[in-house]
């Protein structure tokens, strides 16, 4: 459900039933909370990932994630930095980066992405 009164957006329970991010292999689900409000180039929602085959993901858009639950292990595809990110931890996702993300069980992250589309 979404508030539209006032200044204020409000969406209640964001990162349930999550779209499939139809990936063969891949159990991984977005979904924007907030794909462009009011015009703003930004978009927010959740990332969920439960242990599968990895996820490949090109950044055409620059985002930072929070790992609400769970732990992701990101491999920046260019360099094979691997980096571990956990619950409460915050990343950043440079335009033009591809990243493998894993998790060994099932991880959850919050997004905001600076770009004008739906993923």
């Amino acid at each position: 459900m979404t508030t539209t009164e006032g200044a204020i957006l409000k969406v209640q329970d964001g990162a349930a039933n999550l779209p499939s991010m139809n990936v063969e292999g891949s159990k991984a689900f977005i979904g924007d909370a907030f794909a462009n409000p009011g015009g703003a180039v930004i978009c927010s929602g959740f990332f969920e990932l439960f242990h599968s085959e990895p996820l490949v993901y090109e950044y055409t858009y620059d985002e930072t994630k929070f790992v609400v639950e769970g732990e992701f292990t990101l491999t920046d595809m260019a360099t094979g930095q691997v980096v571990h990110a956990a619950k409460g931890d915050v990343l950043f996702f440079p335009k033009g980066t591809t990243v493998k993300f894993e998790t060994p069980d099932h991880a959850v992250g919050f997004y905001a992405g600076h770009r004008s589309f739906a993923p």
